[in-house]
């Protein structure tokens, strides 16, 4: 694998989104671009744990986000978008700020370009005019909003013509996220930087490395989106399942003598105690119990105050929280851990029965996501499973979003035909919605440069 992105000459005339996105840019700044840049999308295959210190097992999708660029002195950011929903933005070099509290699609990109300039200690910045074209659904749990910080680090990236690695870019990416809120553990931007096309990957963290995993060749992955939307900065959700994390890593720190003050995740109690992920879920039944744990439980439990639980283990938008559900979401993360590895290794010996295994192992994913973890919704249920999917399961943060199904070669015109007529006829919004929510993905491409040739 290369360790830089490529820079891939193309001829844009040949390509009809690419020519569609330069005739916009001109039409937008009246000058031709002079480079473009894409970061695609992702699917988690069977988890959503990199937050904790876990491995993951996502594929990059040919849905990406794509930037047509030219260079200035101007001295201004200028960000326009071809979905006339996304408003134009313009913005000094000099004078780059982010509001987390309101999470417009301009301030994504601004993540990378800040994230960037701090890792290059970059004084100063070029002046650039985007315009952005993006084919991943938002909101919709196929990590738009990180394939536009990591498009945006790219092109950043390039317009100061400087060289990182894929490993660098991913890692800075991750970082600068934070910036609008989102407290995400670094697959989404990972994958979308380290991907190769026709493989999936199992990515590891502390070093960051990602390893191929060859698919079986007898079933094929389908994207269905439930329509049902949910911004992750906008809300609490998935930084209170981060927090709960968090906490639970310390309660059991806590229970088996460890210094619980400098543990942050799930995986770093595994490390510190060297013991398996069966020994783990164990300790989980041993020292946590199923009931909700109130704040001043947890207080008196670890010898803190509340005004310390706010100030270094709550996020910004966790300080409302009175309840904690730290059982479940333990047995969830380290059940999870363990089914990444059960996915590589059938993907690995490739048994006869490998499809119904990995189906399995989707399934039971999905039931902790649901039961345990509690980031499904009624419209991700069982429906595709009863289409004709032998597994189907979330991915994303959850609460809404699309599922990722794997449904056997042979039935995949009738299980599109059923989820059509069933899922999306019925409903109007749907309905509307089914070109760009329902459709087969295979292994894409990472991150990468185009110039005109």
């Amino acid at each position: 694998m290369a360790t830089i992105p490529p820079k891939i000459k193309v001829q844009v005339s040949g390509k009809e989104r690419l020519q569609k996105l330069k005739e916009a840019f001109h039409e937008t700044y009246g000058q031709m671009p002079v480079f473009y840049a894409c970061a695609p999308g992702r699917v988690n295959l069977i988890e959503h744990i990199d937050f904790v210190g876990y491995a993951v097992l996502p594929m990059a999708i040919e849905q990406n986000i794509l930037a047509a660029v030219s260079v200035s002195d101007s001295k201004t950011i200028q960000l326009a978008n071809t979905d006339p929903k996304y408003k134009n933005f313009t913005v000094s070099v000099d004078g780059i700020s982010i509001d987390r509290e309101n999470p417009q699609w301009h301030y994504y990109f601004l993540c990378g370009v800040r994230g960037i300039q701090e890792h290059l200690s970059l004084s100063s910045l070029a002046g650039m005019c985007c315009v952005v074209d993006g084919t991943i659904p938002a909101s919709s749990g196929l990590s738009s909003s990180s394939a536009l910080v990591c498009c945006a680090g790219l092109v950043t990236m390039e317009a100061n013509q400087k060289s990182l690695s894929k490993v660098t870019l991913a890692e800075t990416c991750a970082k600068c996220e934070r910036y609008i809120g989102t407290e995400g553990g670094g697959m989404d931007q990972s994958i979308s930087f380290l991907a190769e096309e026709g493989t999936a990957k199992l990515i590891e963290f502390n070093p960051l490395r990602a390893t191929d995993v060859r698919l079986p060749d007898g079933a094929v992955f389908v994207i269905a989106n439930c329509c049902v939307e949910m911004n992750k900065a906008a809300s609490s959700h998935f930084n209170m399942r981060v927090v709960e994390c968090r906490i639970a890593t310390k309660m059991l720190a806590k229970v088996r003598g460890l210094d619980w003050s400098r543990l942050l995740k799930l995986g770093d109690v595994q490390k510190e105690l060297q013991v398996s992920l069966e020994q783990m879920l164990e300790l989980v039944e041993e020292a946590l119990h199923p009931e909700p744990y109130s704040t001043d439980e947890i207080c008196k439990t670890l010898g803190i105050s509340a005004e310390q639980l706010c100030e270094n283990i709550l996020s910004a938008n966790t300080q409302h929280a009175t309840d904690f559900k730290l059982y479940q979401r333990a047995r969830h993360v380290y059940g999870e851990a363990a089914r990444v590895l059960q996915f590589k290794a059938a993907c690995d010996s490739s048994p006869a029965n490998a499809v119904a295994q990995l189906g399995d192992l989707m399934n039971r994913s999905h039931a902790s996501c649901r039961d345990l973890y509690e980031c499904s919704c009624p419209e991700l249920a069982a429906f595709f499973l009863q289409a004709g999917a032998v597994g189907s399961r979330l991915t994303g943060a959850g609460w809404g979003g699309c599922t990722v199904s794997m449904v056997p070669r042979e039935r995949i015109d009738c299980f599109l035909q059923t989820v059509r007529e069933h899922y999306y006829v019925p409903d109007t919004r749907r309905s509307a919605l089914e070109k760009q929510s329902l459709f087969v993905t295979r292994p894409g491409g990472g991150a990468a440069i185009f110039i005109e040739e």
